[in-house]
């Protein structure tokens, strides 16, 4: 029914190319976690993009006796500091005292010759996460209540996020929160130059605009910097439940403006044109209006949101930067999916997005 929906199923068997040696994962797991001596059985959630994420079933699968979800870095080469699994670890073995809706991390691993990779095991959450589609429990997208509530959890839990104590959830420590964003912009830039194919005069004055007007960062929070709503699970019962927030391996310390800035990047309004893929649907009727969603974070976090424009053009930016990234690559032919043939197109679209956002 998922599929027929258009909609990506949970669960699906491993897939070929991403398949371990399930019998050694067993072996060296095998009495270091509670029901861990019962036999394993290994699934996999279909809808991660990056870091591949697997169901660890233990005893019966119809009638489990323990399940954890088991965490790991994509296949291939990875950029150094990315996808860093020891650092998603310490803070999933400790956010959850503070943050209940981190998932609890048990077991961290950085022995390659068990999986080819280093791993975590923790906790499984249950609940509904919507990415691109409303699902069929809350309405399909025709349900303005459901897709109100939807809009508002995505931003109600991202302010009860920063409003915890870093100290408070052990993580008191985690990055250099001071220059934060100076450090993230002149990155980002980097990257930019790194991938860039041709000259574009735009990008040149948009990379002055934010160097020179870059606002200053009000006081650091713990940070998720990747908070969409696909990054949630809500309660099937209720879609302005959250219980569970995922995806915590770039967790650090720095301006909360910084996540609010990359969710409503891809935020859009109905009149306006999607530049890529949507990746929350935003545009459902009921949903709130980026407006009133940067209103509303506000609201809930008691901070001033009168150079949010700025934050929310430097995450337009990125967004163009990131399929920049992927668009070089096919042109070099590191990559021979045809897919990201047209992904230069797009981000010089969402460059010039990132530049109309400006006088947002």
């Amino acid at each position: 029914m998922e599929e027929e929906a258009g909609i990506t199923p949970e669960l699906i068997e491993v897939r070929a190319d991403e398949r371990f040696d399930e019998a050694r994962l067993a072996a060296y797991l095998r009495n270091g976690l509670p029901g861990s001596d019962q036999p394993l059985t290994v699934r996999q959630f279909a809808r991660g993009k990056a870091n591949l994420t697997y169901l660890l079933i233990y005893g019966d699968p119809r009638t489990p006796t323990r399940e954890y979800v088991l965490r790991r870095p994509p296949l291939g080469p990875v950029a150094p500091g990315s996808h860093d699994m020891a650092r998603e670890y310490r803070v999933l073995a400790t956010l959850w005292r503070a943050f209940p809706l981190a998932a609890r991390a048990f077991l961290f691993c950085d022995d390659e010759s068990v999986l080819g990779a280093p791993f975590f095991v923790m906790e499984r959450r249950r609940g509904v996460v919507v990415q691109g589609v409303i699902p069929p429990e809350f309405g399909g997208g025709e349900n303005p209540v459901a897709n109100r509530k939807l809009s508002e959890v995505v931003v109600d839990t991202l302010a009860e996020f920063h409003a915890v104590d870093p100290d408070s959830a052990g993580l008191g420590d985690l990055g250099y929160p001071e220059g934060f964003i100076q450090r993230q912009l002149q990155g980002w830039l980097g990257r930019w130059r790194r991938a860039s194919h041709a000259p574009n005069p735009l990008v040149d004055e948009l990379s002055l605009w934010l160097e020179e007007t870059m606002p200053a960062s009000p006081a650091p929070t713990l940070l998720h910097n990747d908070w969409r709503l696909d990054n949630m699970a809500v309660h099937p019962g209720d879609p302005g439940r959250c219980v569970a927030v995922y995806d915590w391996d770039m967790c650090t310390r720095g301006d909360p403006f910084a996540d609010v800035g990359t969710l409503m990047a891809c935020w859009f309004d109905p009149d306006e044109q999607s530049i890529i893929l949507d990746l929350m649907p935003t545009r459902s009727r009921g949903f709130m209006t980026r407006r009133e969603a940067i209103c509303r974070y506000g609201r809930k976090s008691g901070r001033d949101i009168s150079n949010m424009h700025w934050y929310l053009v430097f995450g337009t930016f990125k967004l163009g930067v990131i399929l920049q990234q992927i668009y070089i690559r096919w042109l070099r032919g590191q990559t021979k999916d045809d897919r990201f043939s047209r992904m230069g197109q797009d981000a010089a679209l969402l460059f010039e997005l990132a530049a109309d956002r400006r006088s947002v």
